[in-house]
């Protein structure tokens, strides 16, 4: 019922101009049928109702709608991010962050990041109509933005996951910018084939423990003669797996309950230990208590692994 632009934004002139009352847009605003995101933008609610991280996804539209104003400004460094599909580690979801094009005028205002930087040609891609800075651009101001070595890795494990050459990466952070060493660090353990923020982090753990550096997404041919991917390997002897609710939701068939899609885990699980496998979980919270790592030494001495 609300007239939408081309990426699903409802236009408050747009919607007078249908015919639309000022006051029923309120009204819908007000209800929570629209979702506010800038002066005169909104979102009808239903957008993000079955989307697997509503956040993120409300996070990215709020940037495309505050990139449509006046000015029309360059998205960058987080907002870049959401409008790629880079999937970061906490991003900075409380402002939009746009780049100036120019050496010097940074500032920070309510919900807003502006951040100094030349803006090139080739930095730039235009998605929609919206200008926002490219991966491998993105990827890089990112990384020397942050503050943690797993934020960096799993900003560059995006990057390269969508096809961004490490040597552009490398050429990006020959440069005495502040954080340049640990995204120098990141950038040699960075592997586009982790698949979400959870297993960059994963990794993360590992590499600062002085872990064996896993393999990743290693495959195995079960008794039932399906494929079994799991998210890491060591030494053909252990196998991980972190367990995110999305990939729960995402691994769910039509017409299966959650319990389902446990149950038929746990035989999977069962049939890669049939291959003389150990197979270790973990979830987000153990990645936020510090608990995995302490976790797989138990397992990793019991098996033989050294680190």
């Amino acid at each position: 019922m609300w007239p939408t632009d081309q990426h699903g934004i409802v236009q408050r002139d747009a919607a007078l101009a249908r015919g639309i009352s000022p006051r029923r847009v309120d009204d819908a605003v007000r209800s929570g049928a629209l979702i506010l995101l800038a002066r005169g933008r909104y979102l009808p609610r239903e957008a993000i109702a079955d989307v697997d991280a509503p956040r993120d996804e409300l996070y990215r539209y709020r940037s495309i709608a505050s990139a449509l104003g006046s000015g029309r400004p360059v998205l960058s460094h987080d907002s870049a991010a959401a409008v790629l599909g880079l999937k970061l580690l906490y991003p900075d979801q409380k402002n939009v962050h746009v780049t100036n094009g120019r050496g010097s005028g940074g500032s920070r205002r309510p919900q807003r990041m502006v951040h100094a930087g030349l803006l090139p040609d080739d930095d730039l891609v235009d998605v929609d109509g919206v200008l926002v800075t490219g991966p491998a651009r993105t990827a890089v101001d990112v990384t020397l933005a942050t503050a943690t070595f797993p934020q960096a890795l799993t900003a560059f494990d995006a990057a390269l996951a969508v096809g961004v050459d490490r040597e552009d990466l490398r050429r990006r952070l020959a440069t005495s910018r502040r954080g340049v060493g640990l995204a120098r660090r990141a950038l040699l353990f960075a592997d586009g084939r982790a698949e979400s923020p959870g297993e960059s982090w994963s990794r993360a753990q590992m590499i600062e423990a002085e872990l064996p550096v896993p393999d990743l997404q290693v495959e195995y041919i079960l008794a039932s003669g399906r494929t079994a991917r799991c998210d890491f390997g060591v030494d053909d002897v252990f196998v991980g797996e972190f367990d995110g609710l999305v990939k729960y939701r995402r691994s769910m068939r039509a017409g299966e309950s959650p319990e389902d899609v446990v149950i038929r885990e746990k035989i999977r699980e069962d049939e890669l230990r049939d291959l003389g496998l150990d197979v270790g979980r973990w979830v987000w919270r153990d990645l936020r208590e510090a608990t995995m790592v302490a976790k797989l030494k138990r397992r990793y001495d019991r098996l033989g692994i050294r680190y």
